[in-house]
This record gives C-alpha cells, sequence and structure tokens, in this order.
C-alpha cells in the first residue's frame, strides 16, 4: 500500500526543483552588483564622482531599475565602490607605523599614500567627501587620520618631523595632490611622487626653518 506516499527520493528531488530558481537568482543578483562595482570604480577612478548613475549603468550593462535597486543612492555606490581602497590606506598606515624608523615609516606613508590617490581620481573626492548616512566609512577614515596622527607625533619626538606640523597638512596635501593632471595614470602617479619629495622636505626638521604661517582649519567635505 504505498500509492498515496511519496516515493523514496521524490521529496529530496523537488527541494532541488524549488531551490535552483532561487539560487540562480541570487548568483544573478551577486554578478550585477559586482558588475556595477567595476563599472563605478572605473569611471570614478578616470572621471570623478560626477559621473551619471545611468551611465554607471551603461557601463555594467545593466538597467537602471537594477542599479537602484542594489544602490539607492550614489552616496551607498561610492562609499561600497571604495571600501577596499580606504582599508588598503589604513594598511599602509598600520605599516608605516610598524616601521623602526619613524621618519622613514612617516615619509612612505606620505608617498605611497599620495601614490594611491593619483591613481584613482574618484578615491581621492570619496575620501575627502561627507557622507552623513555612510558611517562606517566616516569611521574607518577617522582611525586611519588617527593612526597617521599617531605616526607624524612619533617622527616629531625623533626629532626627524618639524614641530609645526599638524594634521591638516597631511589633508592640504591630499587636496593638492589631487589636482595633478597628467596624460595617464603612470604620468601623474610619476608626478606624485615628485610632489611628496618636495613636501618631504619642507617637513623635515632643520635648523633654520621659519615657522609655518598658521593653516586654515581644514575639514573633510571641503
Amino acid at each position: 500500500m504505498t500509492d498515496g506516499l511519496p516515493q523514496p527520493g521524490a521529496r529530496a528531488r523537488a527541494g532541488t526543483r524549488r531551490d535552483a530558481p532561487g539560487t540562480a537568482l541570487r548568483s544573478d543578483a551577486r554578478d550585477n552588483r559586482d558588475r556595477i562595482l567595476d563599472a563605478a570604480r572605473a569611471l570614478f577612478a578616470t572621471e570623478g564622482l560626477d559621473v551619471p548613475m545611468r551611465e554607471v549603468a551603461r557601463r555594467a550593462g545593466v538597467g537602471p531599475a537594477t542599479l537602484y535597486r542594489r544602490f539607492p543612492t550614489k552616496e551607498r555606490l561610492v562609499t561600497e565602490a571604495f571600501t577596499d581602497q580606504l582599508h588598503t590606506c589604513r594598511g599602509i598606515v598600520d605599516e608605516g607605523l610598524a616601521d623602526p624608523d619613524p621618519w622613514h615609516g612617516f615619509c612612505q606613508v606620505l608617498e605611497r599614500i599620495c601614490v594611491l590617490h593619483a591613481g584613482d581620481r574618484g578615491f581621492t573626492e570619496a575620501f575627502i567627501a561627507t557622507y552623513p548616512r555612510a558611517v562606517d566609512f566616516a569611521a574607518e577614515r577617522s582611525r586611519t587620520m588617527t593612526a597617521m596622527h599617531t605616526l607624524a607625533a612619533r617622527a616629531q619626538r625623533a626629532g626627524q618631523l618639524r614641530a609645526d606640523f599638524v594634521l591638516d597638512d597631511l589633508i592640504l596635501m591630499i587636496m593638492a595632490n589631487r589636482g595633478i593632471r597628467g596624460t595617464s595614470t603612470a604620468a601623474r602617479v610619476a608626478a606624485s611622487r615628485r610632489f611628496v619629495a618636495l613636501a618631504v622636505e619642507a617637513f623635515r626638521a632643520a635648523p633654520g626653518h621659519p615657522p609655518l604661517p598658521p593653516v586654515g582649519r581644514l575639514a573633510f567635505g571641503a
């Protein structure tokens, strides 16, 4: 009397049929998200953050509705697109803090951060922008700047970084570095390295240096 009972394996096969469509949808959504982020990073790197959302969708090969379903605002798209770069930036500072030579660590961090920004125009704009709802992004940026303050203080205590250097000078450097233009990424990176070399000489503690003029308080979002 088995006519009314499911055959062995039938329940499993039915479950497989039910799960497969959902799995495919999740995979499609993940692929769409990855394509959108890749397209956004590529466009932001060369064009900055003013790229229209529709252009991001076109480059990603998805419809505007798909883009806005995944990223309802440009703020959310920007912060997710540059999360990896922000972590890289923090990692650079942490490596500088681990350097036993405070001045060498400080100089290496300046160069590597400016080179990172020179290669990606969008990241610089995202880094100095203010996104009130992007709490995690702002918190990670704040931790990076706090670590940079610690690194600068070490170099000052070692007598190698001029005593009147302040963290606003780093923000000023990033803003100035953003203005570098070149015919290629390689040209911008080369110019950025030279800019940092000049800045390092200005930051080096040396007898006879006149005091720096007061810096206007700089803020992210300027």
